[in-house]
């Protein structure tokens, strides 16, 4: 149980790192001007976001169906999933306690 807590735990608080650096950039920038580097940056952050979310939700699943250990596999894919929606449902309710 402790590795699928600590897989959904790295993904949130990746979105968490990410939510604040944006938003310090954008506080520092605003009033800048459009630019086609705001774009690029944020399809490059989907594509990286895409990446770290598929390794800290796949990679030890993968490393499980490799050694032939199919249920495992899915347990432990299935309980990252479950861990990580109750910490989406948390900053979901945070929205209306703050």
């Amino acid at each position: 149980m402790k590795k699928p807590f600590l897989s959904a735990l790295g993904a949130s608080l990746y979105i968490v790192i990410i939510v604040g650096v944006i938003n310090a950039v954008t506080s520092a920038l605003h009033g800048g001007g459009e630019s086609i580097l705001i774009p690029m940056v944020m399809l490059s952050l989907f594509v990286l976001s895409a990446a770290v979310m598929g390794f800290l939700f796949l990679y030890e699943p993968l490393l499980l169906l490799t050694e032939n250990k199919k249920s495992e596999a899915l347990a432990f894919f299935a309980k990252t999933v479950g861990i990580f929606a109750c910490f989406v449902v948390l900053f979901a309710l945070s929205l209306f306690l703050i």
